[in-house]
């Protein structure tokens, strides 16, 4: 073997993954703000929505930067802590949405 890398459809298939997780979290912070507004959610209500949203974009960051991560011949796996921080966001992004209905 030459060390060459032969790529096949696994880079793609975890670039779609990202787009589909940062896509489902603009989701939810839209439905959020939707929530927020429909029922006049009050300071509380507020101050998580911007909670939430400043998440879905440090999840857009993560993704953003992973995606440019995998370009490399040779990527390198997903460490430890942003994986934590993936995680962090979508705990977030649940707990807001519990507390906000």
């Amino acid at each position: 073997m030459n060390g060459a890398r032969d790529p096949g459809v696994q880079p793609e298939r975890t670039r779609l993954a990202w787009r589909r997780t940062t896509l489902a979290a603009g989701v939810v912070g839209l439905l959020l703000v939707r929530q927020a507004l429909i029922r006049d959610a009050g300071i509380a209500g507020y101050g998580g929505l911007a909670v939430a949203l400043l998440t879905v974009l440090l999840l857009a960051g993560l993704a953003h930067r992973r995606l440019n991560g995998l370009g490399a011949a040779r990527p390198a796996p997903l460490g430890p802590p942003a994986a934590g921080a993936v995680a962090a966001c979508t705990l977030v992004l649940a707990a807001v949405g519990v507390v906000m209905q």
